[in-house]
């Protein structure tokens, strides 16, 4: 189980999109994984790294429904409420486990 006291849902806005967000983050090998979920129920898997220039990449990809079915209810639901209200939140480590 993760050695984290709890796992933050962050509300971002860019470029006029609003979306909610989890993140990885493996500074070892300077890489980040997101789950965002984007208005009208758009899901997208993100994937972030840093090449041998040491700029940034960014790699997204949309979520079919069927892949939309297999997160966890929970987080689904706690991700909407953090679109909606347009406020990050925290859930504890073992929300996932739930």
């Amino acid at each position: 189980m993760s050695t984290q006291k709890g796992i933050d849902i962050h509300f971002e806005d860019e470029e006029d999109e609003p979306w909610a967000v989890v993140k990885v983050h493996d500074y070892d090998k300077d890489t980040e994984k997101a789950l965002c979920l984007l208005t009208e129920g758009r899901w997208v898997l993100h994937f972030g790294y840093y090449d041998e220039d040491d700029d940034f990449i960014e790699l997204q990809q949309p979520l079919a429904q069927s892949e939309v079915a297999l997160i966890p209810g929970a987080l689904q639901k706690a991700m909407l409420k953090v679109l909606a209200s347009e406020e990050g939140i925290r859930v504890p480590a073992d929300f996932l486990s739930k």
